[in-house]
């Protein structure tokens, strides 16, 4: 695939700043490549650069991506009006009673049915969640929006960090 992209214009397009994003402007360069189906060596080529570094650029950027998202979901789960912790050993199909109890209790709707919202656990607790039994503490947030957020908890008992 050509790498004739105007990589400034996208990155201009898209509202990249480096002095309030979490990437470098050689890390969100070679992503605009990179999520263009640019191969690693023509990236190289194109930055007077090796492919090890382009490849160790893209690690970077991809693990600081990561940490951002991780970072907004931390923070939409503390700013939840409703956090309600679930246990690992929990059947999946007790969660949205709790839920929606806690929802009552806080003058807050939740945006889904409880089917939804029991596919909606599964799916954000990923392997912490295997058929109906929950296998990690969660802890599921609600907005105020009523929009759902799931996280993976410590223990209740467990010590702060």
């Amino acid at each position: 695939m050509s790498a004739d992209y105007d990589v400034e214009e996208i990155l201009d397009r898209a509202g990249f700043d480096a002095d309030t994003n979490v990437l470098t402007r050689r890390q969100a360069e070679v992503l605009v490549l990179r999520e263009r189906g640019v191969a690693q060596a023509a990236i190289a080529d194109r930055l007077g650069t090796s492919r090890a570094n382009v490849s160790s650029v893209e690690a970077s950027a991809r693990e600081n991506v990561r940490k951002a998202r991780e970072t907004v979901a931390f923070a939409e789960a503390l700013r939840a009006p409703v956090r309600v912790e679930v246990a690992a050993g929990t059947d999946l199909y007790d969660v949205p009673s709790r839920v929606y109890d806690a929802c009552d209790e806080a003058g807050v709707k939740v945006n889904h049915a409880a089917p939804e919202l029991m596919k909606r656990v599964s799916d954000e607790a990923g392997d912490a969640v295997a058929g109906r039994e929950v296998q990690a503490d969660l802890l599921v947030g609600v907005t105020t929006a009523g929009e759902v957020t799931v996280r993976r908890s410590r223990a209740a008992d467990g010590p702060e960090r």
